[in-house]
């Protein structure tokens, strides 16, 4: 497939200023991604733009990673919130730091150039920005933002000068990057649209040259109705100390048919062929999960190394009674451990309280009676554990069907 093609099919396409996107086709180009660090880790929403990103690479394009060192200063409003709590300089600096390790984790073969807009910032003077840039940028087009009449709209929220300002500032970015890197497209998430066309509107001011913007639709988890995002309950995180390899890897392995083939063309490099394939097997034995498992196995390769994936389908073929626990290397052992509760007791009562799991012995009792309960993946109504339940004196016990409500329990 040519770019755009491609771009169409892996659902990338939102929004664009190329009268024909075909355009995109026919000549290299330098593009910008950004990021701002307003935590210190990205999650698999940002995975979404930079797996775009990785799209355009591979067809030959280059590409310039920023981390908005500037704009966290202030901070991206929208029109759902109050101000923002301002971040210290040294909280900044810290998830600066690490954005680039994931931007580089990411892109190990350093196909990226990687820049902060603070280091263009920190050196202006604020007279000489509003002269040379905010005389450029029409009060019209930044009062239009649905944000501003959002806030303004709303007594308790309202929106202050450095909110507002923030648009000014991104489109300031996009001209900075046209003059000294040459870049003529950037690309982001459908939300970013507004400020990313203020950035296409200042460089045609202040050089009459031509810039481009392609946003992609925001990524909805189909389970909750919720965008892939840092501020959304359950984020999942490309930081390791934030969501473990395993989380990460279930995280994928457990979405629901619905999303699968999405999620495919978007968060992996598969073609069509092999996307295809893989969903012809699914359909005909749904159970087995055989494009889930691909997904998981492709996306916690690409952002965990293929070593912690590996151990991550370990451990869930463990929690899922496909592996026992008689065969379990030491290193998935430690792993397993550190994701779900360990006890020593004979009784699966105490097991499950004690891992808590249940609440008190009367909930426990009334778990097991209502066969809820299992053990190594077989349901259970017993309420002590017996010597041929145990593997290398450990045994997995589980309430419901969630991985999450597991424990080890070792023989005491």
């Amino acid at each position: 497939m040519q770019l755009s093609e491609e771009l169409s099919w892996r659902g990338y396409v939102n929004q664009t200023t190329y009268k024909d996107l075909s355009d995109i086709d026919n000549e290299s180009i330098t593009f910008y991604f950004g990021v701002d660090p307003s935590a210190d880790s990205m999650t698999i929403g940002h995975l979404a733009g930079i797996k775009m990103a990785d799209c355009l690479i591979r067809h030959g394009h280059k590409a310039i990673l920023l981390v908005g060192g500037a704009t966290a200063m202030i901070g991206d409003p929208d029109g759902k919130k109050a101000e923002r709590d301002l971040k210290t300089v040294e909280e900044i600096n810290s998830n600066k730091r690490g954005l680039v390790a994931q931007y580089q984790s990411l892109f190990k073969d350093g196909s990226v150039e990687i820049v902060d807009n603070y280091d263009w910032f920190k050196d202006i003077n604020f007279l000489d920005f509003l002269r040379d840039t905010g005389k450029s940028v029409p009060m019209r087009q930044m009062l239009g933002r649905d944000f501003v009449s959002t806030r303004m709209a709303d007594d308790n929220a309202g929106l202050s000068y450095a909110e507002f300002s923030y648009v000014l500032i991104q489109a300031y970015d996009y001209l900075h990057l046209y003059k000294d890197k040459q870049v003529t497209l950037q690309i982001c998430g459908s939300d970013q649209w507004g400020n990313s066309i203020a950035g296409v509107d200042l460089v045609r001011r202040k050089t009459g040259g031509e810039a481009n913007v392609l946003s992609m639709p925001l990524i909805i988890n189909q389970q909750t109705g919720v965008k892939f995002g840092k501020t959304e309950e359950g984020a999942i995180w490309l930081d390791p100390r934030k969501t473990t390899p395993t989380q990460f890897y279930q995280f994928w392995i457990n979405v629901d048919d619905s999303s699968v083939e999405t999620y495919l063309k978007i968060f992996t490099d598969l073609n069509k062929e092999q996307i295809q394939e893989l969903l012809e097997q699914h359909q005909q034995n749904p159970g087995a999960r055989i494009a889930q498992k691909k997904l998981a196995e492709e996306v916690t390769s690409w952002v965990h190394g293929p070593q912690n994936c590996k151990i991550a389908i370990n451990v869930t073929q463990y929690l899922t009674g496909e592996k026992f626990l008689n065969d379990v290397d030491s290193e998935s052992l430690e792993v397993l451990k550190a994701e779900i509760p360990v006890v020593s007791t004979s009784s699966v009562v105490d097991a499950l309280t004690e891992a808590g799991l249940a609440s008190s012995n009367t909930e426990a009792r009334r778990l097991i009676a209502g066969n809820a309960v299992s053990i190594n993946g077989q349901k259970s109504t017993k309420e002590q554990f017996e010597d041929s339940d145990f593997s290398s004196n450990r045994l997995l016990i589980r309430k419901g069907k969630a991985y999450k409500d597991s424990a080890l329990v070792e023989k005491s």
